[in-house]
């Protein structure tokens, strides 16, 4: 059985720094992945999210596998630094308290489905008239609006549907999907963008505005130039799986102990391959070889007289030459070298952090790396209702018995 690698701890931001999003509270009504990805960014910003959960079991995602002491991985990857308020929205005593906590926040977040937050009087156009300062974030599969507005999607489906599949894998194969949910991660970016632009905007303008943002809008941007050449041509792209149909030598070579990838994207490239690494200069002297337009059509002689020559060595060899070539390259690897590797270390991209039920759980470091106002340190995901009576005890009109006799009758928790 394999065992998970041993992680450091952070290390701590400097006490007196300032954070990027100082005074700025979300109330973050999202859940699964593009939504809290989202709004985990802003908070590793320093923004105050408050993570609106169903009384009982929360977050649905929160008992995706694999699961820890109750905990599911997922949800902790997509929840750090936030606070956790149970509340029952259907009630209306629960419904106050949201519009409560909506009173005094900058940012709303929503992902449910198009209709759901309008049943709770919590949508745009209602709580724009109380609060005309108030950035609204409303991501879905569809968008709000348009002829597939009230279906209901998650990445793989829109990963389907958007073309992004049939451009996966190899010709004559079925068209596969990205192992990780690279759309609800793409869209949480995105979003996040955006939240930050409305944000500018209202400092600007002192309005606030809807941020429509929807998974299959978003996946058009990420299929690429291959959408942009076929539009601009006409033609339809042809699946190459690990090859590229534009460069070559591009793809898969095999060391004799293991697998790497080389990206040769110019012919200044190839020649240093050529030249520099494998001491080859009647390579790019022989026609089918010296430019790129040449190099694609006849990249299959070319990788079998690559491979032939790559076996001969180990990869750590290679790659050392190709770097020292300037020739991009890197091993192929699973997860277990990733994260035993120097650039994880060096760059403290995992550590381990306090949990208050696990004592410890992994945590991957926000990849923003500000030299003035660093991101905040980070905190594990939440309990479900965590910081419900914190976050109560902080607005006007929770005293201590109203709390208990809310909490009584099942309003929160």
């Amino acid at each position: 059985m394999s065992s998970a690698p041993e992680l450091p701890r952070p290390i701590p931001r400097p006490a007196a720094a300032a954070t990027p999003l100082d005074g700025t509270r979300i109330i973050d009504f999202s859940h699964f992945i593009a939504g809290p990805m989202a709004t985990m960014q802003l908070a590793d910003m320093g923004a105050d999210v408050i993570k609106i959960e169903k009384l009982g079991g929360g977050d649905d995602f929160r008992r995706f596998q694999p699961e820890r002491n109750g905990l599911g991985a997922p949800f902790l990857w997509t929840n750090r630094n936030k606070r956790s308020i149970a509340l029952d929205l259907r009630k209306p005593e629960g419904l106050d308290i949201a519009l409560d906590l909506i009173r005094d926040a900058d940012v709303v977040v929503e992902n449910f489905s198009t209709g759901v937050m309008a049943g709770f009087g919590l949508d745009y156009a209602t709580l724009a008239e109380r609060h005309p300062d108030l950035i609204y974030c409303s991501i879905s599969a569809y968008g709000r609006h348009g002829p597939s507005a009230h279906r209901l999607g998650f990445d793989p489906v829109v990963q389907a549907e958007c073309g992004f599949m049939s451009l996966t894998g190899y010709e004559g194969m079925e068209p596969l999907r990205s192992g990780p949910a690279i759309l609800d991660i793409g869209t949480a970016m995105m979003a996040s963008n955006a939240i930050l632009g409305g944000l500018m905007a209202r400092h600007h303008t002192g309005r606030g505005q809807l941020v429509d943002v929807a998974l299959f809008d978003v996946s058009l941007i990420m299929t690429g130039f291959h959408a942009m050449n076929y539009l601009v041509s006409g033609n339809m792209p042809v699946r190459s799986g690990n090859t590229s149909t534009d460069s070559a030598p591009t793809g898969v070579f095999h060391a004799n102990d293991g697998p790497f990838y080389i990206t040769c994207a110019s012919d200044q490239i190839f020649r240093r391959l050529a030249t520099d690494v494998l001491d080859r200069s009647d390579l790019v002297d022989n026609p089918d070889y010296q430019k790129s337009v040449d190099r694609v059509p006849n990249r299959a002689n070319l990788g079998k007289i690559l491979e032939s020559i790559f076996v001969t060595r180990s990869r750590e060899e290679w790659l050392e030459k190709m770097s020292n070539a300037g020739v991009p390259a890197g091993a192929v690897r699973a997860l277990n070298e990733v994260y035993a590797s120097a650039e994880i270390a060096d760059r403290h991209l995992a550590t381990e952090i306090a949990h208050p039920v696990n004592g410890t759980i992994p945590n991957l470091t926000s990849p923003f790396h500000f030299s003035e106002t660093p991101v905040v340190d980070p905190v594990a995901a939440p309990l479900v209702g965590q910081h419900t009576t914190e976050i109560l005890q902080e607005l006007p009109g929770y005293p201590e018995e109203k709390i208990a006799e809310l909490m009584s009758s099942k309003v929160i928790g």
